[in-house]
């Protein structure tokens, strides 16, 4: 057993691993506030149906959801140098391959972060609009205080296992040379010839980090119920 898996081993490799999780926490907070901020306009567009803006969204919305992340990743980082080669006369060849997966995973977020959104938004009755208008509170001022907290505590569940995927899904970064903890694990295996307890360290790593993420948003989620008398 010894020969294909060791807990010595585990432990040897672990400290050298952990090295790559700030790659890892890079992409996962970068790429949510890209997808929060993008996510929130599409919500806005889509709400509103702001013309052509609206018909444009829905497009972006439906071919982000259908196809697999990964053709995403290749495709921001195959065809975003490309584009502002011939657009721009910008060359990104030699740029980070990090910030290909910050848009790409970003770009994805934005997707299904709008419809979480819109589905909250849309979740308000439009009598809370009024009961702020009637106490004297602007539009944006409305928003803030009265639609917010309400829609925050409908969407938080989804945003929960949305982050909780973007985590996950980081792991495909290391198929475009980034070393967060899988592309690590993979060098580090290749490396040392014993690639079941580099593995072995990353999904413990996952493991703990997605149990963590739950915990968090459990006690956000008993923070913005109200309480009850």
């Amino acid at each position: 057993m010894s020969e294909y898996f060791s807990f010595e081993r585990v432990i040897e490799y672990f400290p050298k691993l952990i090295t790559s999780f700030p790659t890892t926490l890079i992409i996962v907070v970068a790429a949510l506030a890209v997808g929060i901020v993008l996510g929130i306009i599409l919500a806005f567009i889509r709400i509103h149906k702001i013309p052509v803006l609206y018909q444009l969204s829905c497009v972006y919305v439906s071919f982000i959801r259908g196809t697999p992340q990964i053709i995403q990743l290749f495709l921001v980082y195959y065809g975003m140098p490309l584009l502002f080669m011939n657009l721009f006369g910008i060359d990104l060849n030699r740029v980070d391959a990090l910030l290909f997966v910050i848009v790409a995973y970003g770009l994805n977020e934005s997707a299904f972060l709008s419809e979480i959104f819109r589905g909250g938004l849309s979740a308000i009755p439009s009598g809370q609009y009024e009961a702020g208008y009637a106490c004297g509170l602007t539009k944006i001022q409305t928003f803030r205080r009265v639609v917010i907290p309400q829609a925050a505590r409908i969407v938080l569940p989804s945003v929960e296992v949305g982050i909780v995927l973007l985590f996950q899904n980081t792991s495909m970064a290391a198929s475009i040379g980034v070393r967060d903890l899988m592309g690590r694990a993979s060098l580090m295996g290749a490396f040392t010839k014993h690639y079941t307890e580099n593995y072995f360290c990353t999904a413990v790593v996952f493991i703990v980090v997605s149990i963590l993420l739950e915990l968090l948003f459990n006690l956000l989620n008993k923070k913005l119920q109200y309480v009850k008398k």
